[in-house]
């Protein structure tokens, strides 16, 4: 009896699992043709939280421009240069286009550090230089009034920001201060902007409690249950959004050997214990859910 016990509940785990991800995937709405970028703290946090959602949005049939900003090269045991090419190995792993489209902000103001958190300003000036795109019309400069080009519609050069929520994941402050760098941002591209839509659709990487967090697949029902009842529960609103609420990544055996593949075999330099557990039974390493952020 325990020798059948031992073969048949690996197979029916494996056969529940496929099955939610085809679920998933078919229930899920999914982007396509846009540019985004994954905004993180540092190199690794790609693999260790977001590869499921990486995965999926790299997908050439979706015809989607992923990029990766990390606002640090986690120096803090002066390995950043080697961290920076396990990011960048990484990305590639994970189905980014080219090493090209990962950029790391090396900048004092942005310590790796467990006990420092970033200046949401600062933070927002950065998103600005790089994705903010000029409004400013030079041949109808001197025609346009100031108020006219004070409710210019807002522009950027990505459609999605993808980063943590205001808690974090794992409450490190560096994380949690991208969301409030990220919300800043977009507050300040659309303040005076009466009448437009924020041209960048921010979503934040749901944090879990510690034990959905260390319950690998076995924590995808519940998440995507959730989920559904939750974008049931914000179906009644009368206004027609372009972007959806709500995302779900659930990523099947091959992806999730994949983002391990990222850890392992990337960043080289930080497979200490722990880290094997967590790319064991770490739930982000197998499934992520989003939430579309309100801005105004």
């Amino acid at each position: 009896m325990q020798t059948y016990l031992a073969l048949v509940i690996p197979v029916v785990i494996t056969t529940c699992w496929l099955y939610t991800a085809h679920i998933a995937r078919a229930s899920f709405p999914r982007l396509r043709n846009k540019g985004i970028c994954l905004l993180i703290a540092h190199p690794d946090d790609e693999a260790m939280f977001f590869a499921p959602t990486v995965l999926a949005l790299a997908d050439p049939q979706l015809g989607n421009h992923v990029k990766i900003l990390c606002l640090s090269s986690g120096d803090a045991d002066g390995l950043g240069p080697t961290r920076k090419t396990e990011l960048a190995q990484s990305a590639i792993l994970l189905g980014l286009r080219s090493e090209n489209d990962v950029l790391v902000i090396e900048d004092p103001a942005f310590p790796d550090s467990m006990t420092t958190t970033w200046d949401a300003a600062k933070l927002a000036n950065v998103l600005s230089r790089t994705f903010q795109a000029s409004s400013t019309k030079p041949s109808s400069r001197k025609q346009a009034s100031s108020s006219d080009k004070t409710n210019e519609a807002p522009t950027a050069t990505i459609d999605v920001l993808i980063t943590f929520d205001r808690q974090g994941i794992s409450g490190h402050p560096n994380h949690i201060s991208l969301y409030h760098g990220a919300i800043a941002w977009l507050r300040g591209m659309m303040k005076g902007k009466t009448g437009w839509e924020c041209p960048v659709a921010l979503y934040t990487l749901t944090s879990t409690n510690i034990l959905r967090k260390y319950a690998s697949v076995f924590d995808a029902p519940f998440t995507m249950l959730r989920c559904v009842l939750q974008s049931m529960a914000s179906a009644g609103g009368k206004e027609k959004e372009s972007m959806p609420k709500r995302l779900m990544y659930l990523s099947d055996i091959g992806a999730y050997r994949t983002a391990q593949k990222a850890m392992t075999q990337a960043h080289q330099s930080q497979m200490r214990w722990f880290r094997w557990g967590w790319i064991g039974v770490g739930r982000y390493m197998v499934v992520n859910d989003l939430k579309r952020e309100r801005i105004i």
